[in-house]
């Protein structure tokens, strides 16, 4: 990913609590010379030193079936995005965006059927927990719980490399960077008001 050094972010703190509060990702992978893609919830998790992204997927789904052939795979977490004017600048220049994005790369595997069940379990535990009536792994039946396993694949990708990028007007003068965060507020699309909340913290 091309990251000007503006928004590069390094802080791996900073950018582990991005991809837990930014969970819905996308998985990117070849086959024959061709990406290929699926979106998913995802896990992130650290074991012994290193870190792992975990899902699941749809048996049907060929894209699994292309984890050992990748020596790479990327995997794609967005936050919130949104138009920038120029009409928001005490001077003259063209409009952009603003967004955050963190890509992760690494090796995937297949997980056994207990390591499949575990991450199914921690993924409604995080879901389900805060609920009124929350469902949790040992409150579902074991005929659904078996005719469900049968249906798909579970997959863990170790992480070797990770970047990230916020491109949130950090090149701006603070009186600019004040006049976008309160235009940002104004919008009425929602990722512009998300994207004004992060600029927010900033200040």
């Amino acid at each position: 990913m091309y990251i000007p050094k503006y928004y590069k972010i390094t802080d791996f703190e900073e950018i582990k609590e991005f991809i837990q509060q930014n969970s819905f990702g996308t998985i990117v992978t070849t086959k024959k010379g061709k990406p290929i893609a699926t979106h998913l919830p995802l896990g992130f998790s650290e074991k012994d030193g290193d870190y792992y992204v975990t899902g699941h997927m749809a048996y049907g789904n060929p894209q699994w079936r292309t984890f050992e052939v990748n020596e790479n795979v990327l995997v794609m977490f967005q936050g919130p995005h949104a138009y920038i004017s120029s009409s928001w600048y005490e001077h003259e220049n063209v409009p952009t965006w603003n967004y955050q994005a963190v890509h992760a790369y690494g090796s995937a595997s297949i997980l056994d059927e207990e390591e499949l069940r575990q991450e199914l379990s921690e993924m409604l535990l995080k879901y389900e927990k805060h609920r009124e009536n929350p469902v949790m792994w040992e409150k579902l039946s074991p005929s659904i719980l078996e005719r469900e396993l049968k249906g798909i694949v579970g997959f863990k990708i170790k992480i070797h490399e990770v970047q990230a990028a916020y491109k949130m007007s950090q090149n701006r003068n603070e009186k600019d960077y004040i006049n976008i965060v309160q235009k940002l507020q104004e919008e009425e699309d929602t990722n512009s008001q998300e994207m004004a909340k992060v600029m927010q913290k900033k200040l």
